[in-house]
């Protein structure tokens, strides 16, 4: 009992330690956004490669025709929870959506710098602690 006791109290310690609640919400408006399905998808294994975490679900994509609505959707189930993207290919510059949200360490570090191969003209970010309200975090 006392070691089962044990074992509990470092998995909540490990726990406490592991979820701290980030959000990365980007908007960026881009010269050349991805169009393709396959690379979107290529594009979000290696950024979730980049920021350490491991995917459970997908990435995967899809590339909406609707007028007015036309572009790429991708999202990834990660083991500390989601990142989803949307891109609009039709304006000039075209918009792109990005959100990732983690219960480990992440930096916007990681993750900009994805949006330069497609040429950004303007980003916009937020990057929230979410553990107890919506704290916006210094960079």
């Amino acid at each position: 009992m006392v070691r089962s006791g044990l074992r509990t109290s470092r998995l909540n310690m490990t726990m406490e330690n592991v979820l701290v609640h980030k959000h990365l919400l980007i908007r960026a408006e881009v010269k050349k956004p991805l169009q393709n399905r396959n690379r979107t998808i290529k594009f979000l294994r290696r950024m979730i490669k980049a920021i350490n975490m491991k995917a459970m679900y997908g990435p995967t994509a899809s590339y909406c025709k609707m007028p007015g609505n036309r572009g790429v959707t991708a999202f990834a189930i990660i083991e500390t929870s989601h990142i989803a993207m949307h891109i609009w290919d039709e304006p000039n510059p075209a918009l792109v959506q990005l959100d990732v949200y983690t219960c480990a360490p992440m930096e916007p570090k990681q993750v900009l710098p994805f949006l330069d191969e497609m040429d950004p003209v303007k980003v916009d970010y937020k990057f929230l602690d979410r553990e107890t309200e919506f704290k916006d975090l210094l960079v």
